[in-house]
């Protein structure tokens, strides 16, 4: 096995990912679910030569003093991926993330027309969350492209590691990689205003000191678009709050209800009528009423005022989850995995067949 056969492997099927783990075949997750690529078993040796070739020299060194490295590697004529080298149980492992050769738009992705008026912000934070795998990198790229052909300004990524490229087209795009260009996403915020950016955009927001600096650089007329591991808005907001000490938590509370613009979340979920799978969102756009719950810290009450925020382009997970559901492109079962309220997803009622009236030789 070499590693080029394999990624090729993995991109020709249309996977998003490739594992490479000692005692098993090298696997790909194919619509949501792991299968394997080959029959051979990888051995700790294997598995290791695999991963090092991915490598350069620096990277190696990087890896044997950290233990962990989040790299990029483009392979002429098969493909650019985002990897992941770490250590299990002692053995040398890894995965691999196919990054798309082009940037789908949000609306091919499955965004309501509600993201596109939000990219048109000038300033404030907009938040796309979701679990791991979800999608959140490629609607941050599509967000940019958005950006990119619709208003004129400077956009500066911290990126981890850089993953799309992109051509400058109205907007005049810096892409700075942790570990190549900066050395964290904290120290590169500190100097990004000096860069005279109109939009940051920061591939996660990770620590205390990220999420303050890019909340403040929001407060100061900048656009800041950021992706959050969290599973809805209510969440999110709890989250950016409770990684603040108690005494710094009311101060951060009052900044986050003035900056904060929206929170998408996203969801893939497997579909039923064709192969692959499709997004389900939940869109928290920030009106006078989400700015008083996130003040009063009463975020139990989000859920129900993006219910009645239709009129700002909100909807809830489960307004999504209903709309996928009646157009048979998911399961109910699926639907109600996922759903807050599963009494919007009743028993499809089963029509009895008429009772055939008995003729004469009955």
């Amino acid at each position: 096995m070499d590693l080029v056969t394999l990624l090729h492997g993995t991109a020709h099927h249309g996977s998003s990912d490739l594992h490479l783990s000692v005692g098993s075949p090298p696997m790909i997750r194919q619509t949501g679910m792991l299968q394997p690529l080959t029959e051979e078993l990888l051995t700790a040796e294997s598995c290791r030569d695999l991963v090092l070739s991915a490598l350069t020299e620096s990277q190696r060194s990087r890896l044997e003093e950290t233990w962990e490295l989040d790299f990029v590697l483009e392979i002429q004529d098969v493909g650019r991926f985002r990897a992941n080298a770490h250590y299990s149980r002692g053995n040398l492992e890894a995965t691999f993330r196919v990054i798309s050769k082009t940037i789908p738009s949000l609306i091919e992705l499955g965004h309501r027309t509600t993201l596109e008026r939000i990219c048109q912000k000038e300033d404030g934070l907009i938040l796309v969350t979701g679990s791991t795998g979800s999608g959140k990198t490629t609607t941050l790229a599509s967000m940019i492209q958005t950006l990119n052909n619709t208003r004129s300004g400077v956009i500066v990524t911290i990126e981890d590691p850089v993953e799309y490229i992109y051509s400058n087209n109205l907007c005049l795009i810096k892409q700075r990689e942790i570990g190549t260009d900066t050395h964290s996403f904290n120290a590169a915020l500190r100097h990004v205003l000096r860069q005279d950016p109109d939009v940051i955009v920061i591939s996660e927001m990770r620590d205390l000191e990220t999420i303050q600096t890019a909340i403040t650089a929001a407060e100061t007329g900048h656009l800041v678009i950021a992706t959050l591991h969290t599973i809805d808005a209510a969440k999110s907001i709890d989250r950016l709050v409770d990684v603040f000490p108690a005494d710094q938590q009311n101060q951060i509370v009052t900044q986050l209800s003035n900056s904060l613009q929206a929170i998408v979340s996203q969801r893939l979920l497997p579909r039923i009528d064709i192969e692959g799978r499709v997004m389900a969102t939940e869109t928290l756009v920030a009106n006078n009423a989400i700015r008083a719950c996130i003040r009063d810290r009463k975020s139990y009450m989000i859920p129900g005022l993006i219910q009645i925020g239709s009129h700002d382009g909100m909807n809830l997970l489960d307004d999504s989850l209903l709309d996928l559901y009646k157009q048979g492109i998911i399961s109910r079962e699926e639907a109600l995995a996922n759903a807050r309220d599963a009494s919007r997803f009743p028993e499809p009622v089963v029509e009895e067949e008429p009772k055939k009236k008995k003729g004469f030789f009955n």
